[in-house]
């Protein structure tokens, strides 16, 4: 494994800083996990496949492109509201 330097503005790397330290860790194992932890598009869209493929086969439903869309948004606007109310 080798090393790369990434640029971010100092507020960036300063807030890295922060939550680094609050988490006991470094800023180099929080970019790490981010890395690992976050999903690229391609990737959503193949879990959800297999998701849809899973609940037919196994429930008998049959989840529509407008449901699922609907259900993104209600997650949506529920984090939405949780994170205002952290706030």
């Amino acid at each position: 494994m080798s090393d790369v330097m990434i640029r971010v503005p100092s507020e960036v790397r300063d807030r890295l800083a922060v939550i680094a330290e609050s988490r006991g860790t470094s800023i180099r194992s929080l970019v790490q996990e981010f890395a690992e932890s976050t999903l690229t598009d391609e990737e959503r869209r193949e879990r959800a496949e297999r998701t849809r493929a899973y609940l037919a086969e196994h429930f008998g439903v049959e989840v529509t492109d407008e449901e699922s869309a609907a259900m993104r948004r209600k997650m949506r606007d529920a984090f939405a509201h949780r994170t205002d109310s952290a706030a």
